[in-house]
């Protein structure tokens, strides 16, 4: 490592003062031997190494601003501290590493950690404090952007230079001292989390696991986003290349470095308080997923199997499992499974590793996953999960859990592993609605203005589109849904009285609140589904077709045929000739209908795609070749046809006001 010369750097000082000749301010010594002071704190307009080392050689000018700086001056007082303790040299991160080199900032951060364990003190120079004595309670006045303590507690790479070395003193912004980590250690735990004995001790017991310790640094931020990662390899004990500019990955990559050496189920245990809504990968995007975790327990094995005979959560549907169980067995069985659930192994689909789980009661791709880990009230910690091909990933909490649990090999999803994949779209026409004056007036909770929206795969998702007439003061709405893996479509009236002054916004949240508790549990790909505007003659109609990744919806009105008898039985649409056809953009249907038009025999062919065509010939040919000679598009109508005879005046309504009508007379 590269050290400052106290002695030299001081002398130097003196020394360009009166223009005399200089040393070298650094010498490169093993850290293992060397007997060194170092120094934390909070940058500022700091000196780099090279200007530290080129300091003598400056211009009058230049030597002037850089010895102005508050960083110089921070050099020049450390130096003097060290030299006051009986050290001759010092480290100081800003200028003993040269960050024009990669080589030497990689190893620079891959060893701050160890640099600070071995350094015989550390000053942490507190710039903001400048009473003479340590600060006790919180002081939001004096400390308003770092929740009321001093800066220094609030970044990232500080919290290392708390916990690594032996003995730590604070000096105020005066250089007075005002405190040692020893005497300070029962408010510096009030301030960080961080337990007394780490305090103390100044090493992390192996007890302690992976949530707590990263739960340290959820509050803590840095300058580069990567550094909230790389300020913590030492606290794990472990390495890793340092690539700036990777962003949020630097993270990932060290949670699975940590996955590696420690097989700690904790590092699933984020997100405790349900503060953020990420899906899909087991890995937290930052420390601060781990915010509330530093109540969390690892348990062993041994106690983690006399935990889940016990283990109930009523709330969840989790009933006591029973010694007759498979669970009853594991202790009187060899050691191949304990060893299994202990093990996480990275591989190129996820993070393997073999857990009971509790399936959910409808669908076996999703379950709930017991961890090796325990928070503040004794429970066993639990995350959710979705199978999805090889891959299993994370998912908001899912109800109606079966009460017998199972052992499942998993491969829990990563980053990497998450892809388009796991994406389901919605494509909607709603061209039919606007006919009868039926608007989109907007949706709920998410806002989308195109025809189309994209759920994830992996979690439960609902949104609702608001439709409204305002000559007839109707209103519907119709919700879609990707529950527990299936796209469905629903419609939902206004039950509203006339007298009622209802917004939109309120209406589509009523539907959305009545919609979540109450899921929609028709799991067919495709259908129809009707429901009765009160005190109006429309009915609101979705037709759907799911296929694969993407369910295409038609969203139409019709006037009442006269049941107003509110929603109706969902029909599931199928191709069948004599079914209902699937209307608007899906798969084209043709159901052929004979009529007399003017006298004339003619076949007309119901067409899911908003056509009507005529043959005229008296024996139908293949009705699928619309470019056939045979077949003549009559009239394009803006509603799909269920029925054609019903709707018989309405399609020479419109036949009248079309170039083709000489057809009908042929």
């Amino acid at each position: 490592m590269r050290l400052l010369n106290a002695h030299v750097v001081l002398d130097r000082e003196k020394e360009i003062l009166h223009h005399g000749p200089s040393a070298n301010v650094f010498e490169d010594l093993d850290d293992n031997i060397a007997t060194y002071a170092i120094l934390s704190h909070r940058w500022e307009d700091e000196v780099d190494y090279d200007e530290m080392a080129g300091l003598i050689r400056m211009n009058d000018l230049c030597g002037s601003e850089v010895r102005q700086r508050t960083g110089y001056k921070k050099i020049i007082k450390s130096c003097e501290q060290a030299l006051l303790d009986g050290y001759r040299r010092i480290w100081i991160d800003t200028c003993c590493i040269d960050r024009r080199s990669s080589s030497e900032l990689s190893e620079a951060i891959n060893s701050m950690y160890r640099w600070y364990r071995t350094s015989q003190t550390c000053y942490v120079y507190l710039n903001d404090v400048e009473d003479a004595v340590f600060p006790t309670r919180q002081d939001f006045h004096r400390f308003n952007t770092t929740s009321g303590w001093p800066d220094w507690f609030s970044r990232g790479w500080t919290l290392q230079e708390l916990i690594a070395p032996k003995q730590v003193k604070f000096f105020n912004k005066n250089w007075v001292s005002i405190g040692d980590k020893e005497s300070l250690a029962m408010i510096l735990e009030k301030i960080t989390r961080i337990p007394f004995d780490v305090l103390k001790e100044g090493h992390i017991p192996r007890r302690l696991c992976t949530a707590e310790i990263m739960s340290w640094a959820a509050d803590r931020m840095t300058t580069r986003v990567e550094d909230r990662a790389y300020s913590l390899l030492g606290l794990f004990g472990v390495n890793m290349p340092i690539l700036y500019g990777e962003g949020e990955k630097a993270f990932q990559r060290l949670q699975v470095e940590i996955i590696q050496v420690s097989g700690d189920h904790s590092i699933f245990a984020w997100n405790p308080k349900g503060q953020f809504q990420q899906i899909g990968s087991v890995l937290a995007s930052s420390p601060s997923y781990f915010r509330g975790c530093s109540d969390v327990e690892k348990v062993d094995y041994d106690q983690f199997v006399d935990e889940m005979m016990n283990y109930r959560r009523s709330g969840f549907g989790i009933a006591r499992w029973l010694r007759s169980s498979k669970f009853a067995c594991l202790k009187s069985r060899d050691r191949a499974l304990r060893s299994q659930v202990a093990i996480l192994l990275v591989t190129s689909v996820g993070i393997q590793v073999r857990l009971p789980v509790v399936p959910h009661r409808d669908s076996e791709s999703v379950f709930r996953a017991i961890l090796a880990c325990r928070d503040y009230f004794g429970n066993l910690i639990t995350v959710d999960l979705k199978t999805l091909g090889p891959s299993s990933y994370r998912i908001p909490a899912a109800g109606c859990l079966r009460s017998r649990p199972e052992f499942r090999t998993l491969h829990l999803a990563r980053p990497a592993a998450y892809s388009d994949e796991g994406q389901h779209h919605f494509k909607l026409d709603d061209r039919h609605a606007v006919y009868y004056g039926f608007t989109r007036r907007g949706t709920f909770p998410r806002e989308f203005t195109g025809d189309s929206v994209t759920f994830s795969s992996v979690t439960n998702d609902l949104v609702i589109i608001a439709y409204g007439n305002d000559d007839s003061r109707s209103r519907f709405a119709v919700a879609l849904t990707h529950f527990l893996g299936h796209a469905s479509v629903q419609v939902v009236n206004d039950q509203c009285s006339a007298d009622q002054e209802v917004s939109w916004a309120a209406f589509a949240k009523k539907a959305y609140d009545l919609l979540w508790v109450a899921p929609d549990e028709c799991r067919v790909d495709s259908g129809i589904k009707c429901a009765h505007l009160p005190r109006s003659i429309w009915d609101a109609r979705v037709v759907w077709d799911t296929r694969n990744t993407q369910t295409n919806v038609m969203i139409d009105v019709e006037q009442c045929p006269g049941c107003c008898i509110g929603p109706r039985e969902c029909t599931i649409a199928s191709n069948d000739r004599n079914d209902l056809d699937t209307p608007g953009f899906m798969k084209t249907v043709h159901n052929l209908r004979g009529l007399k038009l003017d006298g004339k025999d003619v076949w007309l062919c119901d067409c899911s795609d908003k056509r009507i065509t005529v043959s005229r010939n008296t024996r139908v040919n293949a009705c699928n070749d619309s470019d056939s000679l045979s077949w003549v598009t009559m009239a394009y109508i803006p509603m799909a046809v269920s029925n054609l005879m019903a709707t018989y005046s309405r399609i020479c309504t419109h036949l009248a006001s079309t170039s083709r009508t000489q057809l009908i007379t042929r």
